[in-house]
This record gives C-alpha cells, sequence and structure tokens, in this order.
C-alpha cells in the first residue's frame, strides 16, 4: 500500500473491460486524473494484404487502477469499463511489486505469452542475470520447452517467460 500526498491509502486494482476497449477505457481514465496502467506487448499482425507491428493489450480485458476507496465510483462509472475484480467476496488488490515486476517483465527482449492453464507448481528459481535479475518465478514444462513462469497471483493467470536456463538458479 502507497499513501499519497493526502496520507489516502491507494492501492492497485485490475478492472475488467469491455472487450476490445481496454485502450480507450484507459484514455478515459487518465483524462479523469486517474492513475491507470494497461500493459501492452508489440505483435506482428498480418491482414490477407499486409503485415503490421501493433500494440495488442498483453492481458484482454484488463486494466489496473491505482485509487483510493472513494474513486473507485469514478473508475466504475467510466465508459468502456465493466467491473472490479473480485475475489473471495472482496475487491483484488494487486501488491505494487506485482506492477512493478509486470513492467520489467514488457521493457525485457523476452517474448511473452499469457495462460489461462492452471500451472502445476514446480522448482521454485531465483533469476541471476539479466534484465529480470533478482525476480522470482517457478519452472514449468510448456510446450516442450524449459521456461520460467513468473505468476500473478491475484489475476489467475500466470505470464511465461523463454528464458536460458543458465540465468537461473534454484533457492
Amino acid at each position: 500500500m502507497i499513501l499519497t500526498k493526502n496520507t489516502v491509502a491507494c492501492n492497485w486494482y485490475p478492472v475488467y473491460t469491455q472487450p476490445r476497449a481496454e485502450k480507450k477505457a484507459c484514455q478515459a481514465l487518465m483524462s479523469k486524473g486517474i492513475t491507470a496502467y494497461l500493459p501492452l506487448q508489440r505483435q506482428l499482425k498480418q491482414w490477407s494484404d499486409r503485415k503490421k507491428w501493433v500494440e495488442e493489450p498483453l492481458i484482454k480485458s484488463y486494466i489496473f487502477v491505482y485509487v483510493d476507496g472513494q474513486q473507485r465510483a469514478d473508475v466504475l462509472m467510466t465508459k468502456g469499463v465493466s467491473r472490479f475484480i473480485y475475489f473471495s467476496g472482496k475487491i483484488a488488490t494487486i501488491p505494487h511489486q506485482h506492477i512493478e515486476d509486470l513492467k520489467l517483465l514488457l521493457a525485457s527482449p523476452y517474448e511473452l505469452s499469457v495462460t489461462e492453464e492452471n500451472l502445476q507448481a514446480g522448482e521454485k528459481v531465483l533469476i541471476k542475470a539479466g534484465p529480470l535479475k533478482g525476480m522470482t518465478g517457478e519452472i514449468i514444462l510448456y510446450r516442450s520447452q524449459k521456461q520460467l513462469a513468473l505468476k500473478l497471483e491475484n489475476l489467475g493467470y500466470s505470464i511465461i517467460v523463454n528464458i536460458a536456463a543458465e540465468l537461473i538458479e534454484r533457492f
């Protein structure tokens, strides 16, 4: 939890948007003065006549907002926003470090993919070199490749990072 200059407690919350409305909803939130984060990933899209690099949301229909309890109503009254994500009957909160880790992952040169599969827990590892140095995760087997899975626990998603085995160590 981070305190703003007014000593009001703010948290990161995942927000579900209407389909394919992530960018517009994020822009509308920011125009209201609400801190919002939409993780985007560059992807090469192919149409019948051309190819083009586009920025697509890493997690479809999700935006993260950094608000206090009073601002949550403003979030819900924003065009394109559907609802907050709930877990166990309460609005889910995302630790600040998870948002920072997500930003770091997206800034890294590694190819990322997101899966809703319930991945089986494996060996815990620490990344010892490269731009993701210091991050922890679990080794999984996915599509016959050894990969590092960094889980965003509160979202129910796993982020898969292709990384060389020599860059990790057991702990």
